[in-house]
């Protein structure tokens, strides 16, 4: 077959060469660049983010108890304070981004808009946010009461049925920290004669380290001798709980039973059952919420994995705080103790929680528990009232608002705790009480 022309051979081609990185025509940081930017504090922050609202809502409170202790006043000279509530702002908003370290807001303090915004230049460091969460529980107390009266007051809160749930939370010791006695006793002589050759050590002409470091030694060793003397403090407690299970187990169960062993690091936490099936160090944070407005009414630490005995407390608490009993009460199985069920009542409080229940012999089916003679009237009443269809439904408003706080409750940071010791975790649990009924008011009134 004739052609035109002969095509030429094809060439194999040559593999692209790499671009060498110093040869690369890219754009580089150059950081010693001066520059001159015209910003002010205020306009770094968007006019609907949630600090504006939370320092506008904090300016509408009398936050006088917070100011009671500064000893800085104007009549006399000394060196001024941080603002108190400047201080309670940045922890609320921490609250909301689940943040619970006090270091770590420190840090956010320098480094984040938001939380620069909010202290707008007042000193801040970790120390001082640490403290002020642990030193202030009864002002967030009062302050707590006083959200919730604003907010009965315009019809937010109305208290037509109100529930409780516990929420076991992780303490922060770890399992390894537990010892019974016998080891509790030598950690004690061991870190009483830390002490001592450390005091020895201090009075040294040249001990080979700074007085800072010195200090610093002396203090770690001090607070765990205190923290040892404190778990054996605890320890007949434990023993005498333990005797009263022994009285009801049987012998196969008392067979197992151990010497109560308390933490080294946290000796209030005591090992529960969690959501997940396992044990673990906790703390128990009782919650009480108002059903209508999911409003948190009251909140309680205990160390016991128990809910039993915790009802009667909480609508104690929750009187003190709004001057008047909720209308009804729910609660799950675990609250149900016959004592307490007689106690509302007679306060005129409706309880709806379910009876305990019992297999029939010869049956695999749960029954609810028949009358017995030692039952109160009141009791008699509560089993009657709750084998009916209504109590049914008003019984399913628990799970919906009690459930539903406690998720979010953990969503900003009720997982594990980084302080120690019931008063702490109490403080904590009442700086998220606050921030939860801030954000609720801001819900309920947009």
């Amino acid at each position: 077959m004739d052609v035109l022309f002969e095509l030429p051979e094809e060439q194999p081609q040559k593999p692209a060469e790499r671009t060498c990185p110093q040869d690369a025509r890219v754009y580089r940081p150059v950081r010693n660049q001066v520059e001159m930017v015209l910003r002010d504090l205020d306009s770094t922050l968007p006019e609907d983010h949630v600090a504006r609202s939370i320092w506008t809502f904090l300016g509408k409170l009398d936050l006088s108890a917070f100011y009671a202790s500064i000893k800085a006043v104007l009549s006399r000279p000394g060196h001024p304070a941080s603002d108190p509530q400047v201080l309670l702002a940045l922890w609320l908003l921490a609250t909301v981004d689940g943040i619970g370290k006090a270091r770590q807001l420190g840090r956010l303090c320098h480094e984040h808009d938001a939380y620069r915004w909010m202290r707008g230049g007042v000193p801040v460091n970790y120390h001082m946010l640490s403290n002020f969460r642990v030193a202030h529980q009864k002002e967030m107390d009062e302050m707590m009461s006083q959200i919730l009266a604003a907010m009965m007051s315009v019809g937010l809160v109305t208290l037509r049925h109100a529930a409780q749930d516990g929420m076991r939370v992780r303490a922060s010791a770890g399992s390894g920290s537990f010892r019974r006695e016998a080891r509790l006793e030598q950690f004690l002589e061991e870190a009483r004669a830390e002490v001592a050759r450390l005091a020895k050590e201090r009075e040294a002409a040249d001990s080979g380290v700074s007085r800072k470091q010195q200090a610093a030694r002396e203090r770690a060793v001090r607070e765990r001798q205190e923290r040892i003397e404190e778990a054996l403090r605890n320890l007949p407690e434990l023993k005498a709980a333990q005797e009263k299970r022994k009285k009801k187990a049987s012998k196969a169960e008392r067979a197992k039973m151990k010497e109560p062993r308390v933490s080294t690091t946290d000796p209030e936490a005591r090992v529960m059952k969690m959501a997940d099936g396992g044990f673990r160090p906790a703390y128990n944070m009782q919650i009480a919420t108002d059903v209508d407005s999911q409003v948190i009414l009251g909140v309680n630490v205990t160390n016991s994995g128990e809910d039993a005995g915790q009802a009667v407390p909480m609508v104690e608490q929750i009187k003190e705080r709004v001057k008047v009993y909720p209308d009804v009460y729910l609660a799950d199985g675990g609250f149900v103790k016959l004592e307490d069920i007689t106690s509302l009542d007679r306060k005129g409080i409706e309880v709806y929680a379910p009876p305990p229940t019992r297999k029939s012999r010869g049956s695999n089916e749960a029954q609810a528990a028949a009358p017995q003679a030692s039952d109160t009237p009141e009791v008699v009443k509560w089993r009657e009232r709750m084998q009916t269809q209504e109590a049914k439904g008003v019984y399913k408003e628990r799970a919906a608002t009690a459930e539903c706080v406690n998720a979010l409750a953990r969503a900003r940071g009720m997982t594990q705790l980084t302080i120690r010791g019931t008063q702490k975790v109490l403080s904590a649990l009442l700086l998220l009480a606050i921030t939860h009924n801030l954000m609720r008011w801001i819900s309920l009134t947009t």
